[in-house]
C-alpha cells in the first residue's frame, strides 16, 4: 500500500503550488457524491480553506437523491462549503434549442450533463478567481471513461495518477464517508447506470492490468477497445502545425 500520510502532504503542496502559480484565491470542484470527487474535495479543502463544492443534479433521479445526500455528508464531515445548481432546466433548454437542428443520439444526450457541469464550474471559477479541480482517476483516464470538455477538463488534477483502487484506499485512510466508499461507481448519467456495467469490466481488472500488464483475453479486448477509441481524448487538440510536423 502507498504511504498515504506522506502523499497527503505532497498533494497539498502540489495544490498550493497550482494556486500560487495562477494567483488564484480559491478552488471549485464538482461534488458528485462519488469517491473521486470526495478525495479531491478533501485534498483541496486541506490545501485551501476557500474551497467550494458544487452539487449539480441534472435529470437523473439519483442526482437528486443518493448522490446529493452523499455529497452533503462529505461536505459536513470535512467543512467544505457547498452550493447546489440544478441543471435539469438548462439541459431541457439545450435540447429544445437543438430541436429541428439535429437528431440527438444517445452519445450526444449523455454527454450534455458533464459539459453543462463543467461550464458551471468554470463560470463560478472565473467569477470568483478560483481554479477548477479535476476529479478523474488513472483508471478512468486510461479507459477514456470521461467526457471530452466535460469532466475531462480542469485547471489541475490532484488524483490523475491514482487508480480507482488507490482512490478507495486513500479515501478510506482519510476517513471518507462509508456511504461513498461502498457505493458502486457511477457517473449518474442515466437511471441505473454504473461504470463497470457500462464498460463491461471491473475496476479491479482494469487496475490489475495497469499494475501488472496482465489480463484475460476477454478483458484485454475490452481494455484495448476502450483505450484505442478514446485516444483522441488524451491528446492535445490537433493543429495544422502539428499535422505538418507529422508529415516530416
Amino acid at each position: 500500500m502507498r504511504d498515504y500520510k506522506e502523499e497527503f502532504k505532497k498533494r497539498i503542496e502540489f495544490i498550493r503550488s497550482c494556486l500560487a502559480d495562477a494567483h488564484a484565491n480559491g478552488i471549485v470542484f464538482g461534488n458528485s457524491g462519488g469517491k473521486d470527487s470526495a478525495l479531491v474535495g478533501i485534498l483541496c479543502k486541506a490545501a485551501c480553506d476557500n474551497t467550494v463544492g458544487i452539487i449539480m443534479p441534472c435529470a437523473s433521479r439519483r442526482n437528486y437523491g443518493i448522490d446529493a445526500e452523499d455529497g452533503k455528508e462529505l461536505a459536513e464531515r470535512f467543512g467544505i462549503e457547498t452550493r447546489t445548481v440544478d441543471l435539469t432546466p438548462v439541459r431541457e433548454a439545450e435540447l429544445a434549442a437543438l430541436n429541428g437542428v439535429t437528431e440527438v443520439n444517445q452519445a450526444g444526450l449523455t454527454n450534455i450533463a458533464p459539459r453543462l457541469r463543467m461550464t458551471t464550474l468554470y463560470t463560478i471559477g472565473a467569477s470568483e478567481n478560483r481554479l477548477v479541480a479535476g476529479t478523474g482517476n488513472r483508471s478512468e483516464i486510461y479507459m477514456g471513461y470521461f467526457t471530452k470538455w466535460g469532466d475531462g477538463a480542469s485547471d489541475f488534477n490532484p488524483i490523475a495518477d491514482l487508480t480507482a483502487s488507490e482512490v478507495f484506499e486513500f479515501l478510506a485512510f482519510l476517513n471518507g464517508p462509508e456511504s461513498i466508499l461502498h457505493k458502486a461507481p457511477s457517473a449518474g448519467l442515466f437511471e441505473g447506470q454504473t461504470d463497470e456495467d457500462e464498460m463491461g469490466i471491473s475496476y479491479a481488472a482494469i487496475d490489475h492490468f495497469l499494475y501488472t500488464g496482465e489480463a484475460t483475453d476477454e478483458q484485454k479486448a475490452i481494455l484495448d477497445r476502450f483505450h484505442s477509441r478514446s485516444e483522441h481524448k488524451r491528446r492535445p487538440v490537433k493543429t495544422f502545425e502539428t499535422w505538418l510536423k507529422e508529415q516530416e
